[in-house]
């Protein structure tokens, strides 16, 4: 019995310090620029706002990553960045299980605020709009896009039944030149 409850007591030990460590370093990572691949981040604040004319964003097929920062509430996240015909969108898996919804709660807040958001990509900042599309022949290139680029399972039918929701990062007006 002796042995038994040193055991327990050891176990509790090996699984507190990693539980808490993490969650230390978790609670210190929520204000700093930007997130890390382990933790979410706050504010964007790095970088130059992009103020020109609307980018040829072909340039994204090559980058993995860009960081997504929310205005509402404030924090930020790593993410997939899809390019289909001269628009950029990102993506949103699991929305249809609770377990996706809880881990993915940045897209329930996007969909259910105003949008408003800051994408860095290569140090720049941009101003963005995300707009959730539901349905739509759009959804074709964009579920093309994330086959090829990150080869996911997603398609059309996935997307139109709410598994995959997909955001386009469109312009915030008067945030671009003509």
């Amino acid at each position: 019995m002796k042995i038994l409850k040193i055991g327990l007591q050891v176990l509790g030990i090996v699984l507190l310090i990693p539980s808490v460590a993490l969650a230390t370093l978790r609670f210190e990572h929520r204000n700093a620029d930007g997130p890390s691949i382990l933790f979410p981040g706050g504010e964007l604040r790095s970088g130059d706002l992009y103020t020109g004319p609307e980018p040829d964003w072909g340039f994204t097929g090559q980058i993995s990553t860009i960081e997504l920062q929310l205005n509402d509430p404030v924090n930020s996240r790593l993410i997939w960045i899809l390019e289909s015909e001269g628009k950029i969108y990102i993506a949103s898996g699991y929305m249809s299980t609770f377990l996706g919804r809880l881990w993915k709660h940045w897209a329930v807040q996007a969909d259910s605020g105003d949008g408003t958001a800051v994408v860095r990509i290569d140090g720049t900042r941009y101003e963005r709009q995300l707009l959730r599309v539901k349905e739509g022949a759009v959804l074709d290139g964009v579920a093309a896009t994330m086959t090829e680029k990150y080869r996911s399972p997603t398609n059309r039918q996935s997307i139109e039944e709410g598994k995959t929701w997909i955001f386009e990062l469109a312009p915030v007006s008067g945030s671009v030149s003509p």
